[in-house]
């Protein structure tokens, strides 16, 4: 491709994205943000270095300070890189008459400082292209070099070009955790249809248990959490998908809370942390420089230009050794700087300082666990006081019953929804975490949400075992209520015949997790398993499609391919593999729109789901209701309207067969058939105690010892019943007026 047909899909696709996110203002303002060396003299050191271009006024802005142990004339070269490209390029003498700098000619012996403006002519200027002011975290880099007298380096500092326009907006994360919040509501809502149905008996057609529909809390945290993750891959991503990734912060427990490390640095400390270089209050005032060498800050701060904002030109502010102008206007506080990648640097892009990661995990998870128990236990109160005064309803009568295992199934439930990133956190604590009880901490939360998910899979794996070996099949997983309360967490959204799949599930998300933090630092292995797990993972899901809705396995179908395509492009941005900038920058940019078109799809059909669960009845508690009417009107054997009369179910026939029983049978009693004077014979009763029992629904037994009866036509008159209480008609049994004792 040329490097204009480059340049014009670069500028589309740029020009694309500013539809997805904001500005933080509209000014046409180019700044600097921190600074790196890049081979400067040892006889200067640059402490501070801020360059701003205003487009409006067509003004250079800019702050200098530093020391030099050596006076020596300089020239100074600026040049400016876009996407790679070199698109600005100036040097300037400080002693010429047009471009005077008093404190730079020539570079004085000890501190110095210089603040002023510089009026960019026409030409110079409109090298300078618009779409540079237009996109949001332009990939740009702003070069300073100081050339001695014979043209060798006496100072180089590089710094990152920022426009103030970031797809790192407030209003995204608000939105995606709005979005996460109505999946939790609307599955909320199915699983408690579900409950109230008595489990969610699966079709027979083989369908799931529940019906859970898609996407769900859980679908639409993993796919938040998913991106989020991508976003702690130690590759060289441009800086427009690292601040997008920043958005999601919030699904893995990184949310920007400065009281909650302060305490935490505090925790660190007392238990053998370093907390002199590594704590939040350092963090805020840190430079951190990413592997392509852009600049960012924890709390995005360092971008604060005002619009409006003017100097008068060539309105030069200069001090030596701290003297002059600088009593007048003191310096800002010098920035630290600090290298950063992976995991560390995306927690420190949200004011959490890497050494705080797990334990700002393990500290918000216990918040969540707090609140749902509490929640929980306001619920119990208010049916307990409810069922006390008032007329309780039936179907809360479960969850009365089962309150502590409604807590058990929700903490199981999170543990289940955090355990891929929980094992990132634990394995990234061991590493490169620097508490001793921290990483004690890691272990047994580790072991035991590990020990938590094994013996929910070994009892679900056994329960099977045992209702193959009785009813040959696993259905009861499904059908029994007290068997789904335990466990469908694991295997509601599955069809019956894949009830089994949360285990290779629980797998993948070790896997993950794991890999990342195991791999911390090391770009290419990261992408490279990480590639590989999502495969795997897909091609599972196309052999079986195991969900039970057909819209279910489209929708994970649709995720779990854009994730194992997110993966193939963040292969682009590994270093070893020297992908032009330019080329990095359009993935970066297709990325943010394919997965911001893919949110936004989950959104629409999460309202979609919650009009019909509004609309629709619930399918589960139909079919329940109707296998309950089904069952009171099947007739027993000691129902009055199971007459003789009624024939059999599955037969043509009457009970009054013409057909002749054997009369040896020993199980059944002939009766006469009043009509033609054939026998007709009952069927025996199943589980009969002895042969007698199977005849006595239809008369008395038959012994040898009692006389045949005469059912002749001139023996049917109608006579009381021979009762007989089992004495026999011997004169010793008699009383002496003749009547049985």
């Amino acid at each position: 491709m040329t490097q204009s047909g480059m340049t014009w899909n670069l500028r589309k696709a740029l020009l694309a994205l500013t539809a997805l996110v904001s500005s933080v203002h509209a000014a046409d303002l180019l700044k600097t943000t921190g600074f790196t060396d890049c081979g400067s003299d040892t006889s200067i050191k640059v402490q501070r270095i801020d360059i701003s271009y205003d487009k409006d006024n067509r003004t250079v802005i800019f702050d200098v300070a530093g020391t030099s142990t050596k006076s020596q004339n300089v020239t100074a070269v600026l040049g400016v890189t876009a996407y790679g490209n070199q698109i600005y390029s100036r040097s300037f003498n400080p002693c010429d008459a047009g471009t005077f700098v008093e404190q730079l000619c020539p570079l004085p012996v000890g501190n110095f400082a210089a603040k002023g403006t510089q009026e960019i002519p026409a030409e110079y200027a409109d090298m300078v292209p618009s779409i540079a002011f237009q996109v949001p975290d332009i990939a740009a880099q702003a070069t300073l070099e100081l050339k001695g007298d014979d043209n060798k380096n006496v100072a180089c500092i590089k710094s990152a070009v920022s426009n103030g326009k970031t797809a790192n907006v407030a209003a995204v994360s608000y939105v995606a955790a709005g979005i996460a919040g109505a999946a939790l509501i609307a599955t909320g809502v199915s699983a408690a249809g579900a409950a109230l149905s008595g489990g969610g008996a699966a079709a027979s057609s083989g369908g799931a248990g529940t019906g859970t529909i898609s996407p769900s809390f859980t679908e639409v945290m993993g796919w938040f959490q998913g991106m989020a993750m991508n976003g702690m891959l130690s590759v060289n991503y441009p800086p427009v998908y690292r601040s997008f990734t920043k958005n999601f912060g919030f699904s893995v427990g990184m949310v920007p809370w400065v009281g909650l490390q302060r305490s935490i640095d505090s925790f660190r400390g007392a238990t053998g942390g370093n907390t002199t270089a590594s704590n939040v209050d350092t963090l805020r005032n840190t430079t951190m420089i990413y592997s392509d060498g852009s600049a960012g800050s924890a709390d995005d701060s360092l971008f604060h230009v005002k619009r409006g904002l003017t100097l008068l030109a060539r309105a030069i502010e200069t001090s030596v050794n701290g003297t002059a102008d600088a009593a007048a206007h003191p310096q800002d506080e010098t920035k630290l700087q600090q290298t950063v990648r992976g995991i560390k640097a995306y927690a420190q892009r949200v004011t959490v300082p890497g050494e705080n990661v797990f334990m700002t995990a393990l500290l918000l998870i216990a918040v969540i666990i707090a609140a749902i128990v509490l929640v929980l236990l306001l619920v119990k109160l208010i049916l307990e006081l409810w069922a006390l005064f008032g007329s309780f309803p039936k179907s809360l009568a479960g969850f009365r019953k089962h309150y502590w295992q409604s807590i058990g199934r929700t903490i199981t439930q999170l543990i289940l929804l955090l355990y891929g990133v929980w094992v990132l956190y634990c394995v990234f604590q061991f590493t490169s975490g620097d508490s001793w009880l921290a990483k004690t901490l890691a272990g047994v939360t580790l072991a035991l949400f590990t020990g938590v998910l094994a013996f929910f899979s070994w009892k679900i794996y056994s329960t099977v075992q045992k209702l193959k070996a009785a009813e040959g099949d696993a259905n009861g997983l499904y059908d029994q209520k007290e068997i789904w309360m335990k466990y469908s967490i694991f295997y509601d959204g599955y069809r019956k015949g894949y009830w089994w799949l949360f285990i290779p599930a629980i797998f993948y998300m070790f896997a993950k997790g794991f890999a990342i933090a195991a791999g911390d630092g090391k770009g290419m292995s990261q992408a490279i398993a990480q590639l590989v797990i999502e495969g795997l993972m897909l091609c599972l899901l196309l052999w079986s499609r195991p969900f039970a809705r057909r819209s279910s396995n489209i929708i994970n179908l649709t995720i779990q391919t854009v994730r194992v395509l997110s993966i193939a492009c963040i292969l682009v941005f590994v270093e070893e593999f020297h992908v032009a900038q330019t080329t990095k920058t359009v993935t970066g940019v297709v990325l943010i729109v394919v997965q911001s078109v893919l949110t936004g799809i989950l959104a629409v059909l999460i309202c979609w789901n919650a009009i019909n669960a509004c609309c629709k009845a619930n399918p589960h508690r139909k079919r329940r209701k109707d296998l309950e009417k089904m069952r009171e009107d099947t007739l027993t054997p000691l129902d009055a309207r199971n007459s003789l009369l009624i024939p059999r179910p599955g037969s043509e026939k009457s009970f009054y067969s013409t057909s002749t029983m054997d009369a040896k049978d020993p199980h059944h009693v002939q009766n006469t058939d009043y009509n033609n004077g054939h026998y007709y014979a009952p069927p025996p009763v199943r589980n009969a105690a002895s042969p007698q029992a199977a005849g006595a629904v239809a008369s008395r037994n038959l012994t040898n010892d009692a006389p045949a009866r005469d059912y002749s036509a001139s023996n049917r008159e109608p006579r009381l019943p021979e009762l007989d209480f089992g004495f026999d008609n011997k004169p010793a049994n008699r009383a002496p007026n003749g009547n049985h004792f």
